[in-house]
């Protein structure tokens, strides 16, 4: 059997994924987001890497057997997520900068301003945005005293979550990436698929302080025994979106996923060669059939299932999240309710930092039902607004929608969905398409699956949601949707949402 590590934004799952592809043990625990200003998000990496290896062993006992019985590892992660250590004791310097973190939306203003967009994003494919690493491993090296004198010696090592947890595995033997995870740094030519000397220096970031990139499958080395309890094959890597994308099979042109986590992640495969966006999309890294590098199209939706997480925990309006579909069913209509949950900027296709999260809508009659559907329609709204941005880069008329993630779980919205797109949505009975990514790249390098299509073959039943909604109804819905993302776009304008 194969350990998948999936280390996400609000918690980490570990599972224990059998030939068939069948979950035989799973583990799962949340740790704590820091938010020490507004638009800042925090988390303790050294807590990441304790709660990775806690639900690790809880996965192995939940399958029945033991870390050293399991074959190998296959980790996928929260990407863009940076974390700055020390080489000699593994303490990293400060808390790793997350994602969603804005501190440096200055820096990028300035930067665009500049005119510097055009030469980033023909050598990346992405925008400048806080979003990315590089602006916040700057912030790292330039906030924190004495840290940037020490990586220009060569006593600090910097990385996205997966080089930290691969060091940390490793007992600090392996300092590596992969090319899914490199390209969402800033810091990667797309084209020749290493780290770009000219934004190096642009970016101000030392060379010496980043990991090697390697192939997304192939066998890295061994976990120590020492710091995980087991000494294991490392032999996939790939950041969470690339791993869906991998897990649901979708390895050639034209085939197209959406994962809904914290946030929502749309990726068309475009094959061996990258397909540049003129709809606000970005071009990233990807996965061939073997895990060899090739390319997609990618819409970020910066918040998704952490708008329900903040009706549960900010507002206490629910206490399970699974609550929330039978809120939605209640009402026949939103009654003109509409959330916008930019609580950390829009994504694409908007890409405005300084958006904030806007209800819009509210009369006397509006209750937690009302919200509860709006932060579940916010989810199918902007996955469809991508969507249609990525038909027109792409020319490709999206035939269904292959969907996973938690909150793909929710009935009500994957056929809200469907009618919204106007195209059928799959969703698989293992909704965990991530961690099936990250434990096929692995398996794969290690021989466990002989070829492609055997791990293909290798997966539950799925579950197809058909549209019924007319035209009319849709676009009624859509209008709604557009006035709410303009009132949002028109605060930010006005400089009243600046972090």
């Amino acid at each position: 059997m194969i350990l998948a590590i999936d280390q996400g934004t609000t918690g980490t799952t570990c599972l224990v994924i059998d030939a068939d592809g069948k979950v035989r043990g799973r583990g799962y625990r949340e740790f704590t987001q820091h938010f020490p200003r507004p638009g800042r998000v925090e988390h303790d990496a050294e807590e990441i890497w304790r709660v990775s290896v806690e639900v690790a062993g809880e996965a192995a006992a939940a399958a029945g057997t033991r870390l050293e019985q399991l074959l190998g590892i296959g980790i996928t992660n929260q990407r863009e997520t940076v974390v700055l250590w020390e080489r000699a004791s593994g303490r990293p310097v400060h808390n790793a900068l997350v994602w969603q973190d804005g501190r440096t939306a200055g820096e990028c203003r300035r930067m665009k301003a500049d005119g510097l967009e055009p030469e980033i994003r023909e050598r990346t494919g992405l925008v400048i945005d806080p979003y990315f690493s590089a602006t916040k491993l700057a912030w790292l090296l330039d906030n924190i005293p004495g840290v940037r004198a020490r990586a220009e010696a060569g006593e600090l090592a910097a990385g996205t979550i997966d080089s930290w947890l691969v060091w940390k595995l490793s007992g600090g033997r392996l300092h590596l990436t992969d090319p899914t995870n490199a390209s969402r740094t800033l810091l990667y030519n797309l084209r020749d698929g290493e780290w770009d000397p000219v934004l190096l220096d642009r970016f101000r970031i030392p060379q010496a302080i980043l990991p090697e990139i390697r192939a997304s499958s192939e066998v890295y080395g061994t976990s120590a025994g020492a710091a995980f309890g087991a000494e294991l094959p490392l032999a996939g890597i790939a950041g969470d979106q690339q791993a869906a994308l991998f897990g649901h099979a979708c390895w050639s042109a034209g085939l197209g996923k959406n994962t809904y986590g914290t946030g929502a992640f749309l990726l068309l495969h475009t094959g061996a060669e990258p397909v540049a966006s003129r709809h606000g999309l970005l071009t990233t890294a990807a996965c061939g059939p073997r895990g060899e590098r090739a390319f997609a199209l990618e819409g970020a939706i910066f918040i998704a299932g952490a708008a329900v997480q903040w009706l549960r925990d900010g507002l206490r309006l629910v206490e399970h999240a699974a609550e929330t579909e039978a809120l939605a069913r209640s009402l026949q209509t939103n009654e003109g309710v509409y959330f916008v949950p930019a609580f950390t900027g829009l994504g694409a296709p908007h890409w405005e930092p300084a958006a904030r999260g806007t209800l819009l809508g509210l009369t006397r009659g509006t209750g937690r039902a009302h919200l509860a559907r709006a932060a579940l329609e916010a989810m199918a709204y902007s996955t469809r607004d991508v969507a249609v941005a990525m038909e027109a880069d792409s020319g490709v008329r999206l035939r269904e929608l292959r969907v996973d993630g938690g909150a793909s779980g929710n009935d009500w919205m994957m056929q809200f969905q469907a009618d919204l797109l106007g195209i059928p949505v799959r969703r698989p009975a293992m909704v965990e398409t991530t961690a099936r990514g990250a434990a096929g790249l692995a398996g794969l390098a290690l021989g466990f699956w002989k070829t492609p299509e055997e791990f293909a073959s290798a997966r539950p039943e799925e579950t197809v949601f058909a549209p019924v909604a007319r035209d009319t109804e849709r676009r009624q819905w859509l209008a709604g949707w557009k006035r709410a993302v303009a009132a949002a776009r028109a605060w930010a304008e006005a400089g009243e949402g600046d972090a």
